[in-house]
């Protein structure tokens, strides 16, 4: 009698002291970001919040890739199902909102591409770390509108309106050089450097890293808002 194996799942989550690692764990498809993943990371974000045993998360992704971005298979099977568009606009909707007011420090390890969903996934975390690899554009500028507010907080306006109006992809070293990232080591390396930071963010004390990062989601002046509106200034999709 034969057997299918069991699909893997879509997103691995390790505890260690403190802390957790969630990977995206679709390797054979760039680690795209489907409904299904997105859905996973903001279900196991919320449900951490409030766990007394983690200080902070870190997100990385399997395979040597961070992530290709969003699954656009999804979006072919929206131009014929409103009710799978849908979907996508809500699931992005709660994912971006959970990981702009996670109340916890979050660290993105950025090893190869982080592209297009995937580079704003890594801009919605505190702090970035990447290895030699890693390398983040916005291809989809040619079709879709991007976020904006998020990226700006970190790198500025200047640099923000150079990746977001052109699309121009920028590697390790640059990314270094405008502070999207704080450190780059190579790829062997790159779960030693997390464990470092991770051990740090865990021994502190977490109402006091609460507190800080209640004061950070303050500052950004992000409410609860669509996907397509991370400007606080911005119209809300019809």
């Amino acid at each position: 009698m034969s057997t299918v194996d069991p699909m893997p799942p879509v997103m691995l989550t390790e505890r260690h002291d403190g802390w957790v690692l969630l990977t995206l764990n679709r390797p054979d498809k760039r680690n795209a970001l489907s409904i299904e993943l997105r859905d996973a990371i903001t279900d196991e974000l919320r449900a951490l919040a409030d766990d007394d045993a983690v200080n902070g998360v870190a997100i990385t992704g399997a395979g040597g890739t961070f992530s290709g971005g969003w699954d656009l298979k999804e979006f072919d099977l929206a131009a014929t199902d409103p009710d799978l568009g849908r979907q996508i606009w809500r699931s992005a909707d709660e994912f971006h909102h959970t990981l702009l007011t996670f109340p916890l420090p979050l660290v993105a390890a950025v090893d190869g591409p982080a592209l297009a969903g995937a580079f704003d996934l890594a801009v919605c975390c505190d702090v970035r770390l990447a290895s030699s690899t890693a390398r983040f554009a916005h291809p989809e500028f040619i079709w879709a509108d991007l976020l904006y507010s998020p990226l700006e907080a970190i790198v500025g306006g200047a640099v923000a309106r150079d990746l977001l109006l052109t699309g121009r992809e920028i590697g390790a070293a640059a990314a270094l050089r405008v502070g999207l990232v704080s450190e780059v080591v190579e790829p062997e390396q790159l779960s030693e450097a997390l464990h470092v930071v991770m051990g740090r963010i865990a021994s502190a004390p977490r109402d006091a890293l609460r507190r800080t990062k209640a004061k950070a989601i303050r500052r950004a002046a992000i409410d609860l808002v669509e996907t397509l509106a991370l400007c606080p200034s911005a119209p809300r999709r019809p």
